[in-house]
């Protein structure tokens, strides 16, 4: 939803609408926990501030938008991959791990496909996924940059309380209550990354910071903190507002929105120009 404000947040991973051509995963329950689960419902009063709020629809185990596109397991076709393929062992470590562009496995490291794919397959979803999101996240950032002199991303996610054997080099991490990621102060200036952090822990709440997740490739495209672009990528601890077994909302629900509200008004209070 549009917005007025020099703040734009958006979530990759909430979506749980499965495509068609995607049906057989909804049979793989495990696929539901991969899912940044009602992260979409803890902000949704963000649109009444006047934030720009973008979502997708679609789960990210199908394509999942914080992955550039030459993050692709060739692995999974059925023919040559025709496009470039990233070479760099930093960003390949989650392609190893069955967590590209479009996933091979679960979190627990079960097979998804039964087939290979058509190099046409996954080009579709690109064309149909991940091109208009991005695209509509620059639109939204040049927006808000263009009114404003800056602008402020908060490309939001929700992460498990332990780390699962595939979803991270760091397996059986007990993570912390937040985790807050600007790559290594590379996507928004150090002083707003430690004013999250702060403004978090002041609250209660433990907060890491650039580990065990920096931010991947929607903060690292849509930044430029030398042109007062900032991204910075939240990751909020699942336990604190829902069973992760059973997906249902738990009590801290609405606290937590409380505090992700006392955050935002933070946040628009703030130039970065002057911090």
């Amino acid at each position: 939803m549009p917005g007025a404000s020099p703040l734009v947040l958006d979530s990759p991973h909430s979506g749980t609408a499965y495509p068609a051509d995607f049906a057989h995963a909804c049979a793989m329950p495990v696929l539901r926990r991969a899912e940044d689960t009602h992260v979409e419902k803890l902000y949704d009063f963000a649109p009444g501030m006047g934030v720009h709020w973008l979502e997708a629809f679609f789960p990210r185990s199908y394509l999942d938008v914080n992955r550039d596109t030459t993050e692709v397991d060739v692995s999974l076709f059925d023919s040559a991959w025709p496009d470039p393929v990233a070479t760099d062992p930093k960003v390949l470590s989650k392609v190893r791990l069955g967590k590209g562009l479009i996933w091979r496995t679960t979190d627990d490291g079960t097979p998804i496909y039964a087939r290979k794919l058509s190099v046409a397959e996954a080009q579709a979803r690109i064309a149909q996924c991940w091109q208009p999101y991005h695209a509509a996240l620059a639109d939204a950032i040049d927006a808000a940059h263009a009114r404003h002199g800056y602008s402020i991303h908060i490309n939001c996610h929700s992460m498990p309380a332990i780390a699962s054997s595939h979803a991270t080099e760091f397996p059986g991490e007990a993570h912390a209550d937040f985790v807050v990621g600007n790559r290594d102060e590379t996507t928004s200036s150090a002083a707003l990354g430690q004013l999250v952090c702060e403004h978090l822990r002041g609250l209660g709440y433990s907060v890491a910071y650039n580990h065990p997740y920096k931010g991947v490739e929607l903060v690292r495209r849509h930044a430029n903190p030398g042109a007062q672009r900032h991204s910075i990528q939240l990751e909020i601890n699942r336990k604190l507002y829902m069973d992760e077994e059973t997906l249902a909302i738990s009590p801290g629900f609405e606290p937590l929105k409380i505090s992700l509200r006392s955050l935002l008004e933070r946040l628009l209070l703030t130039d970065p120009r002057l911090v």
